[in-house]
């Protein structure tokens, strides 16, 4: 059987950020996913979430370029990043969701830290969390927003880059990239 095309704008049906769901993660590099899926929420009005499949999930309602309107979840397993594809593919399951349909918002240290860009499925760049999603949905053909964090510093492990508090204008900085990277989620919706 032939892939699917992976998600484009207009067929989106659920926005999944990748993170960690500790306290502790919540300003770090690695929960650029989570950051993305918070502003979103923010800009929408969101007020209740709701546990399900072993992620957080709030639906918006966004109007399509044909002017029809259409829910879409917003999503963030609560499990760790290495395991977050079991609860995507259980959410995607339970709402008859295709891979093709998934727009996943990732940390990405191969793009320049601020950057943020669109892949249409691919490769999935060593990213764990990606390889999660992929061997749960049993395929690649879901489209993601790259969030760029950029490479460690020196000999630093990538590990510690990740998963290192941001302070100051790193995290000023972290703040604006988010800001970016949902105007480009939303500009997908």
């Amino acid at each position: 059987m032939p892939a699917q095309k992976p998600a484009k704008p207009g067929n989106v049906r659920i926005v999944c950020g990748l993170g960690n769901p500790d306290a502790e993660y919540a300003r770090t590099r690695h929960n650029a996913g989570f950051a993305t899926i918070d502003a979103l929420a923010a800009r929408r009005g969101v007020r209740y979430w709701k546990s399900e499949a072993g992620a957080q999930v709030a639906s918006i309602t966004v109007t399509g370029a044909d002017g029809e309107k259409r829910e879409v979840l917003l999503a963030k397993p609560m499990s760790y990043m290495n395991t977050s594809g079991g609860p995507l593919s259980k959410l995607a399951r339970a709402h008859h969701v295709r891979p093709e349909e998934i727009l996943v918002v990732h940390d990405e240290v191969d793009l320049a830290a601020g950057e943020v860009k669109l892949k249409l499925g691919g490769g999935l760049n060593a990213h764990n969390g990606l390889r999660s999603i992929a061997d749960k949905l049993g395929s690649r053909d879901f489209a993601r927003v790259q969030f760029g964090i950029g490479r460690p510093p020196g000999r630093m492990q990538v590990a510690d880059y990740v998963l290192r508090e941001l302070k100051g204008t790193f995290l000023e900085d972290f703040e604006l990239t988010v800001e970016r990277a949902a105007d480009l989620v939303e500009s997908l919706l």
